[in-house]
């Protein structure tokens, strides 16, 4: 799942390196409670990105908001202020794996090049780009199946890892992330949205405009997917 949370009104939710460690701090201490992996994250000034698998339902719901409460208990009493800190509840997208969920990694490392804090995602050090790409120690990166994927070793991981951040690499699914993420749809192929949104039995990704098609329900379905757990990143 790919998840952003914002600050309220779009203000500050970390004004210096002691707030980002207290939040990466209280986000490994609850990762093992709620059954979450962590594979990518960035904070930025006024909202983070992350990419978690969780085990068990609402897992990662259940991080997000102890989460969100401890540190905005630390904001208002190190700050003196009051109230909410965050813009309402986070917005996320359920992720298909395969080529999706490389490209999370990308989107959320890029961050800070996107909003010309950095030349290169290895400039900005409140990111796991220097983990993933780069092997830097880091206790709450755990890989993905997908990065495992791109080589027999961590060198040659490593290296195809980098590589996905080459020139142009970037734009190649950024708007579909983003689309899916601020609308809290999923992201993959259409097999696997008609799947899931069988299984759940609702919408999971913006309608048409116009009106509703006439054709009876069923034609051109696709199958249900028959394990939708095999490809998504959170349950």
């Amino acid at each position: 799942m790919h998840i952003v949370q914002r600050g309220n009104n779009r203000q500050p939710c970390f004004h210096g390196e002691q707030d980002r460690s207290f939040y990466l701090f209280q986000l490994g201490r609850l990762l093992a409670p709620t059954a979450c992996a962590l594979h990518a994250y960035c904070l930025m000034t006024n909202h983070v990105h992350l990419l978690v698998t969780s085990n068990v339902p609402n897992g990662c719901a259940k991080l997000m908001k102890h989460l969100g409460q401890l540190h905005t208990q630390y904001v208002n009493r190190n700050y003196g202020r009051t109230g909410t800190l965050w813009e309402g509840r986070f917005r996320s997208c359920l992720v298909q794996a395969e080529d999706y969920v490389l490209a999370c990694y990308r989107y959320i490392e890029s961050n800070p090049v996107r909003a010309g804090l950095a030349v290169h995602p290895r400039n900005y050090a409140w990111s796991s780009y220097r983990a993933n790409a780069e092997g830097a120690p880091d206790a709450l990166v755990s890989p993905h199946g997908e990065y495992l994927r791109l080589g027999l070793t961590g060198f040659a991981r490593r290296l195809a890892y980098a590589e996905l951040f080459g020139l142009g690499a970037e734009s190649a699914r950024s708007e579909e992330i983003r689309a899916a993420t601020n609308g809290n749809f999923a992201l993959g192929g259409a097999a696997f949205k008609r799947g899931l949104a069988r299984v759940l039995g609702r919408r999971v990704e913006r309608g048409r405009p116009g009106r509703p098609s006439q054709r009876p329900e069923g034609e051109d379905q696709l199958e249900l997917l028959p394990s939708p757990r095999k490809n998504v990143v959170c349950p």
